[in-house]
């Protein structure tokens, strides 16, 4: 009976091909288990840094000159070049508005907002972050080729078809109701800032119609102390001009602290400290636009901030519908993982190793989330966002309704500021001008008495600070039909 081989034999020796396998799988297992974690993290990290983009300094986000997560340039925020406002040749207020869009800080704010959320429309189409898992064995599982130890695993989930994209699309219409917000606020700092500089272009008309008031007064008062010396008139009548001159410093105070509201506000709008001095201003022509209340209107639907965003959230609220009615759909999820195999320990395994001996273990895993026991909760979900739907519906008709009502009251106030000027300009002023001249001399040969002649000085002061407060607020019921519009309103050919 021949002796059963030996071991050594079989194998080879120690250099027989047995054991050059087994020392192999081992030399597999044991590099595997060194490079294997750092090389998937390698992997990992490289990953993202090839989805995500390289990452760089936050400063100068939104600039439109970095890549996106694709590659491409990040497209940059609309320019403003298009203003939705007319200064009618007034080069000082075009320079005040451009300074005002340029430093307001509500400006900035909106501005920051929406670049903000420009940003949420990336996150919102990026793939869930892949989940890397180490199993260390307390107790390796023995198996026909050796000893398992450790197992890595990496997942990844994938959210169902069209999730992503209908996340993309509602973060892109939020970024676009944001941009419409955006372009409110410039609007109403627009429109705050012609009502603060016309504002002040009243009170300096003012300042100066009180100012030749006081010289016609000290004329009066000059006119009635030759009266008396001559004696024809009165004391009193020099006491009573007296008393209309100190009423007319009262009144020119009065007007200063105006003018210092004014040249506040007009500095807080400016982003400038409270105190600092604007010189006096000078309002041009009065224009002539062209007031069309149903082209204004539709101009209005069309153009106005809040009526576009309001359009932006109907059609992000939409897309919220389809998304929860997405959600009852499964979730997927990917996967692959490697478990490290040490080589046969056991006599047995040594005496014959197996022709896989130490042969590390490969697996591929897909799964699926199954929403069997969440109806409600998907339900709920489809609910708030259909009734999210009507909200939005309803807030846009609000704002068309108000875009309208806006139209039609500032219209008609300017063409009722319209009907008072030419009243003032061609019958009060003229009346008033003349019934001073007539009891003047009448008073100057003693036909007429003093309180006579202040009535008639009051009069046409009065008729002249009325024609410059209509002119003031003519201008600023223009601004706030720009407000309303949207845009610039027209002006009449030619004018």
């Amino acid at each position: 009976m021949m002796p059963p081989p030996s071991p050594l034999r079989e194998s080879g020796g120690n250099h027989g091909p047995g054991r050059r396998h087994r020392l192999h799988g081992r030399a597999i297992g044991r590099g595997a288990w060194r490079f294997g974690p750092a090389l998937v993290l390698s992997v990992l990290w490289g990953s993202n840094g090839v989805a995500g983009g390289a990452v760089g300094p936050v400063d100068g986000a939104g600039d439109g000159d970095r890549p996106a997560a694709d590659g491409r340039a990040d497209p940059a925020p609309p320019a403003e070049t298009d203003p939705t406002y007319a200064t009618y040749g007034d080069a000082r207020l075009a320079d005040l508005i451009a300074e005002a869009l340029a430093r307001n800080p509500r400006v900035h704010e909106a501005r920051a907002l929406w670049q903000a959320s420009r940003h949420r429309a990336p996150q919102a189409a990026a793939m869930p972050d892949p989940l890397l898992a180490v199993t260390q064995h307390a107790r390796s599982p023995e198996t026909r080729v050796g000893p398992q130890t450790t197992v890595l695993s990496v997942t990844q989930p994938v959210p169902g078809f069209g999730k992503l994209a209908l996340q993309e699309q509602v973060a892109a219409k939020a970024a676009e109701v944001r941009a419409a917000l955006h372009r409110a606020q410039r609007a109403e700092v627009v429109r705050l800032v012609k009502r603060a500089y016309y504002d002040l272009g009243y009170v300096d008309r003012a300042l100066a119609i009180s100012r030749e008031e006081e010289d016609l007064l000290r004329h009066s008062e000059v006119l009635a102390r030759s009266r008396y010396a001559q004696g024809f008139g009165q004391q009193a009548d020099v006491l009573r001009f007296q008393a209309e001159i100190t009423r007319a410093l009262n009144r020119r105070e009065a007007l200063r602290q105006g003018r210092v509201d004014a040249e506040a506000l007009l500095n807080a709008l400016l982003d400038r400290e409270a105190a600092a001095p604007i010189p006096p201003v000078v309002l041009g022509a009065r224009p002539a636009p062209a007031i069309d209340g149903d082209a204004l209107a539709v101009a209005g639907r069309r153009a106005r901030p809040e009526v576009q965003a309001a359009q932006r959230r109907i059609e992000g609220a939409e897309q919220e519908v389809e998304l929860a009615r997405r959600q009852r759909r499964p979730d997927f999820s990917v996967g692959v993982s490697w478990g490290n195999v040490l080589g046969r320990r056991d006599p047995a395994g040594r005496a014959r190793p197996p022709a896989s001996d130490g042969k590390d273990v490969y697996s591929v895993m897909v799964g699926m989330s199954l929403p069997l026991f969440s109806g409600a909760k998907y339900d709920a979900g489809v609910r708030e966002a259909a009734e999210r739907s009507v909200s939005a519906r309803a807030a846009y008709r609000t704002a068309v309704n108000e875009t309208e009502r806006a139209v039609r009251s500032t219209g008609f106030r300017l063409e009722s500021i319209e009907r008072q000027i030419a009243l003032f300009e061609n019958a009060l002023l003229p009346q008033a001008g003349q019934s001073l001249l007539a009891t003047e001399a009448a008073y100057a040969a003693g036909g007429a008495g003093v309180l006579d002649l202040l009535d008639s000085q009051r009069v046409l002061l009065d008729v002249r600070f009325g024609l410059a407060r209509l002119d003031v607020d003519y201008l600023k019921a223009l601004a706030d039909l720009e407000r309303s519009v949207g845009a610039a309103v027209p002006e009449v050919s030619g004018s």
